[in-house]
């Protein structure tokens, strides 16, 4: 896992990834659409650690994206943070990871990161944007502009759900608190020169994906309007986590046609492997290469 990561060059822009964790998922639980003829059909590179030995899993990464762009070093969601209260999922609970060592190993210290730009709130893409400190949470990044979507901000931020406000407590609020927060419109819009955020929902009720132009290039932080790169080629299933299907499909569709019109290399939040690929259309579809 400790592997160096490979920088990728989009325009005057480089962009490294920061991996924190792997993660396997049963094939019928991640989709409920799932079909085992899929593993025949692209057993190829699946069997590349896309999918464990057995076929009965698939295998997901949980990511931060280091951008450099302008002078400036921007992060894109934080991963799943340490030591958190996670009691409603095992997989995020009380974790103890080097996701800091790892950033530095990619050249970032916490006080040069200049924005953190979250594609939406859930617990495995804010918690690096706290650490404990002296029994407080405070931010990891603190002299960085967290900015994150209005109508995520406002559907997490509300008593309803035990486990969504303890993610918004210890993840949000105190960069909120500490003045650190900006919020973007439901509709997106841009942010910083060449970056701009596009509305993606469906997985979440305000989900934003990012996009960055540099020099005539193009970058494409999709966030989670997909989980693995099956859905590349069965774009209508949505996973287990989308709060709203047919919202996420089209946002899915939208994704994938922005990425081959435009060139994009794609930056993903859950794909295994490079995580990092591109889009091209095939008939009526679209393929994935990685890069």
């Amino acid at each position: 896992m400790d592997e160096p990561s490979k920088i990728y060059r989009v325009g005057d822009a480089t962009i490294t990834r920061v991996l924190e964790q792997r993660l396997p998922f049963k094939t019928q639980t991640l989709f409920a659409d799932f079909d085992p003829a899929v593993i025949e059909e692209h057993g190829t590179w699946l069997k590349d650690g896309h999918i464990d030995a057995t076929a009965e899993h698939f295998i997901l990464s949980v990511n931060t994206w280091v951008v450099r762009v302008g002078g400036k070093v921007i992060l894109i969601d934080t991963a799943s943070g340490n030591h958190k209260n996670r009691p409603f999922s095992a997989l995020f609970h009380q974790l103890n990871t080097p996701y800091l060592e790892r950033l530095a190993r990619a050249g970032v210290t916490p006080d040069e990161v200049d924005f953190v730009l979250l594609t939406h709130l859930h617990v495995d893409h804010v918690g690096w944007n706290t650490r404990l400190n002296d029994g407080r949470w405070v931010p990891t990044f603190p002299n960085a502009r967290y900015v994150f979507s209005s109508a995520e901000r406002q559907h997490f931020d509300t008593a309803a759900g035990a486990s969504r406000r303890m993610v918004f407590d210890d993840s949000v609020l105190p960069v909120i608190e500490a003045g650190l927060a900006e919020e973007i419109g439901p509709q997106g819009g841009q942010y910083l020169p060449g970056i701009r955020f596009h509305s993606t929902p469906g997985h979440s009720a305000g989900h934003m994906s990012i996009e960055l132009e540099s020099a005539g290039a193009h970058a494409l932080f999709s966030g989670d309007v997909w989980h693995h790169a099956i859905q590349v080629y069965r774009p209508a299933w949505s996973s287990m986590f989308c709060a709203d299907k047919s919202r996420a499909n089209a946002s899915r569709e939208w994704v994938l046609e922005r990425a081959a019109d435009t060139g994009a290399t794609v930056f993903t939040p859950h794909f295994s492997g490079t995580s990092a690929g591109e889009v091209t259309h095939a008939g009526s579809g679209f393929t994935w290469r990685f890069l």
